[in-house]
């Protein structure tokens, strides 16, 4: 698809927008690698991902890897004007983790695949998931 804007001047909001659907993307993918196939299972692990107290943390993760023009579209997500941060979240927690979609969302845009996965795995190691994997099987058992 060809692009009539700049992803880079697109306001934080918007590619926040476009982050949220490209990280869902990234993680119903990882929880098929990860062997889950009943999507009740599925929806209620990726909540580990897509919480804005979960991205927030992920945030911490990746920041000393960004490019300086990576944490410029960060931080113009964490600091976009018209986000109000939900009752379920801290006000930093969420805007960190709009600049975190705001990221991901210009990564998609600007069709940079392959660093939005490794940004993704940095922010989301295996191992880390693998707890919740385990415990969800052993609860399964």
């Amino acid at each position: 698809m060809e692009h009539s804007v700049d992803p880079a001047l697109l306001p934080g909001a918007a590619l926040a927008y476009m982050g949220d659907a490209a990280l869902e993307v990234l993680v119903r993918e990882r929880l098929l690698l990860l062997g889950h196939t009943n999507s009740g299972k599925m929806n209620k692990l990726a909540l580990s991902y897509v919480k804005a107290t979960e991205q927030s943390k992920a945030v911490e993760r990746i920041l000393p890897h960004l490019t300086e023009q990576e944490e410029e579209i960060y931080k113009r997500g964490r600091n976009a004007h018209g986000i109000s941060a939900p009752k379920s979240a801290p006000t930093g927690e969420y805007r960190r983790a709009t600049g975190f979609e705001a990221l991901f969302g210009w990564l998609y845009m600007t069709r940079q695949q392959e660093r939005m996965t490794a940004l993704f795995e940095l922010a989301f190691p295996k191992e880390t998931q693998s707890i919740v994997t385990d415990h969800d099987r052993t609860k399964e058992e």
